[in-house]
């Protein structure tokens, strides 16, 4: 029973948010990768998927696909994963062109050994023991993880919801601001309270915020 135990919590164990993304190597459709060497000076949105040749999956990778441009746009690479062959996964990218046209044109790792799904807690039991849940990790330039989704294997993700995240992030450490609910870019941002009394009375004194109390105040960046 200990044995057992403890296999389950290796099988559902995760990096969390604020820790280095766990580094591997594994076999993609672009070739061999080892993430600490991918993407340099780039944001990652790895994301895994349970099978290939099956419906949801089919639409979320021809959403990511389609939406490539977005994801360029903000410095970021895209990374692919499920627990298939690289011949199924090959097979599979030509079968969506030629039936639909869109192309995968970023790596998506074959993790047949379940490794990297292992890794990144991917592998949830009482989902699935043999296919990866849909999880998308963020990853900055650093290798740190910085937010993580997860959802079951029968609900398809957002792909709106996943550019306002990235983009969210990244104003945020530019401009060392938060992000209030719904924020979208071009919306205002949320200025840190102050901390001090002297900090306070700036803040009073400030026209330039929105305050709409004095530890809540936004402004436009």
């Amino acid at each position: 029973m200990e044995n057992s135990y403890s296999e389950n919590e290796k099988v559902n164990q995760m990096p969390r948010i604020g820790d280095m993304a766990p580094d591997f190597e594994a076999v993609t459709t672009k070739g061999k990768i080892k993430l600490s060497e991918f993407a340099k000076d780039k944001w990652t949105v790895m994301f895994s998927h349970p099978a290939d040749f099956t419906p949801v999956c089919t639409t979320e990778m021809s959403g990511f696909a389609q939406r490539k441009d977005e994801f360029d746009a903000l410095n970021t690479e895209l990374l692919g994963l499920s627990i298939d062959s690289i011949h199924a996964h090959l097979g599979w990218v030509q079968n969506v062109r030629e039936n639909t046209g869109v192309y995968f044109d970023f790596p998506i790792i074959a993790d047949l050994d379940m490794k990297v799904s292992k890794l990144y807690g991917m592998l949830q039991p009482n989902e699935s023991e043999t296919a990866a849940v849909r999880a998308v990790f963020f990853i900055d330039p650093s290798k740190k993880i910085r937010l993580i989704m997860y959802y079951p294997l029968n609900v398809g993700r957002n792909m709106d919801e996943i550019l306002r995240a990235l983009e969210a992030l990244q104003t945020s450490d530019e401009y060392k601001v938060a992000m209030p609910l719904d924020w979208k870019k071009g919306d205002k941002v949320i200025v840190s309270p102050p901390k001090t009394l002297d900090q306070l009375n700036e803040r009073l004194a400030d026209d330039t915020l929105e305050k709409v109390d004095w530890y809540l105040a936004k402004k436009e960046i």
